[in-house]
């Protein structure tokens, strides 16, 4: 076989595969947004549900979310993002710090149900938050943490050591090379975990099934201990626990907690994107 032929075979195998990946994720885009549209409306986005959720709003499941994955990130950005400075900057290189760091990644794949049963013997019973928007975020927080950790110390690890040596070279003290050069040149990389953590925080359902989702609530939560709706939570139950919920409702929840997420990364996305213009190198 000769060269140009076994590259057109490859090209299309490239472009076979990145077709079966975009194609499904579109098609379910278009199903959702043209499914759901018709049900958003001012009334949807702030009024509470009535009627045994059959009617009404989805605004105390909106501002759940918001809640939950604020404290998620919160907790998680500097929890993680000092672990990775540790990790990359500090820790020596031996078979403890490797096989951390290989438990760190592997955490990355442990099912949120099992984090959610995590949050609920630790936070909820052990630390007797209750089922709680802080059991809720924590357990959120815990979850992304490995994602963060694992991007941000990549990011980190990215800078040129050259820019530490230059930096140690004129009298700067560690602390001070890691503070004022490397990290950041390594935001864009810090805010592509965050981003990630985000969109898996807010969309995530079985964590916040144990630690503080709630089946319905007529009103805003006051405190951080206080229960919350929650979108994904929400649209669960207007799906499988609530019949005869108009078509349009169930989507239309759908379709907010897709621009929700969205809305959130496009922040982030703006914010590293800032970065990157900065970097020279």
């Amino acid at each position: 076989m000769n060269s140009k032929k076994s590259q057109k075979i490859a090209f299309f195998l490239l472009l076979l595969a990145t077709l079966l990946i975009v194609v499904p994720v579109g098609l379910i885009v278009v199903i959702i947004i043209q499914k759901g549209i018709g049900g958003i409306s001012w009334q949807f986005l702030t009024d509470i549900p009535r009627k045994g959720m059959r009617e009404g709003g989805i605004f105390p499941a909106i501002v759940g979310t918001f809640y939950l994955v604020t404290g998620a990130i919160v907790f998680a950005l500097p929890v993680g993002l000092l672990a990775a400075i540790y990790l990359s900057e500090y820790a020596k290189d031996n078979f403890l710090t490797r096989m951390i760091k290989l438990a760190i990644v592997n955490l990355a794949g442990v099912p949120s149900v099992v984090y959610g049963l995590f949050g609920l013997a630790i936070f909820v019973i052990f630390f007797n938050f209750g089922t709680s928007i802080l059991s809720g975020s924590l357990t959120l927080g815990i979850m992304i943490l490995p994602v963060i950790i694992t991007t941000s110390r990549e990011a980190l690890e990215s800078v040129p050591y050259s820019f530490r040596e230059a930096s140690l070279s004129l009298g700067a003290s560690k602390w001070q090379t890691i503070r004022h050069i490397v990290l950041p040149n390594a935001i864009p990389g810090i805010l592509t975990g965050t981003i990630l953590g985000l969109g898996r925080a807010a969309g995530e359902t079985a964590p916040i099934l144990f630690t503080v989702a709630a089946f319905y609530l007529p009103r805003l939560p006051k405190g951080i201990f206080d229960q919350a709706m929650a979108l994904p939570y929400h649209l669960y139950v207007i799906s499988t626990q609530v019949p005869n919920v108009d078509e349009s409702i169930r989507y239309g929840t759908a379709l907010v907690l897709l621009f929700l997420v969205l809305f959130m990364n496009l922040i982030a996305i703006i914010i590293r994107y800032k970065f990157r213009k900065q970097k020279k190198w």
